[in-house]
């Protein structure tokens, strides 16, 4: 099917923000250091992605934070609550994670930002008993993803490396 041919809206996923719904819709993002989770309900026919640009908040309540949207661990809280609010029981979540590459160059010591956005997604869907059915992390690609909340499918393009260029 071509999408000229979609019967269902075409939304589009900027940084920062989510999308929980229970109508058929394809969400589409591009992602480099950031990471999307879709969550997926089968039965009920709920679905959620969530585009993190930061790991975490640092706070003890992402409720506290404003941006909290922006952060990977405050954005998957928030989208989980949202489900649960309308019925939906972690234990059918479909869960699939997608980003985190180190698309820019990077010679700190520390873990890059998308190896640190990685981690933080996995350890707070550890934490919150989620275990992801599939996942396409890390590298030094983006991702172009859409999304299908009817359906639960994730349609993934890695883009092309390209070379950048400083202008003085």
């Amino acid at each position: 099917m071509k999408f000229s041919e979609m019967t269902m809206p075409l939304i589009f996923l900027k940084p920062g923000e989510v999308y929980i719904t229970e109508k058929p819709a394809m969400v589409k993002t591009v992602l480099g250091s950031c990471v999307s989770i879709t969550l997926f309900d089968p039965v009920r026919r709920v679905a959620a992605i969530c585009h993190g640009m930061l790991p975490d908040c640092g706070g003890d309540d992402c409720e506290d934070y404003p941006e909290k949207l922006q952060y990977v661990t405050c954005s998957i809280i928030h989208i989980l609550n949202n489900m649960q609010d309308k019925g939906v029981i972690t234990s059918t979540l479909e869960v699939k994670v997608f980003g985190g590459g180190d698309v820019l160059t990077y010679g700190g010591t520390r873990p890059s930002v998308g190896r640190q956005n990685i981690d933080a997604a996995l350890r707070i869907l550890e934490s919150l008993g989620l275990k992801p059915l599939t996942s396409d992390l890390g590298g030094d690609r983006g991702r172009k993803i859409f999304f299908n909340t009817q359906t639960g499918q994730v349609l993934l393009k890695k883009l092309r490396k390209t070379a950048v260029e400083y202008v003085q």
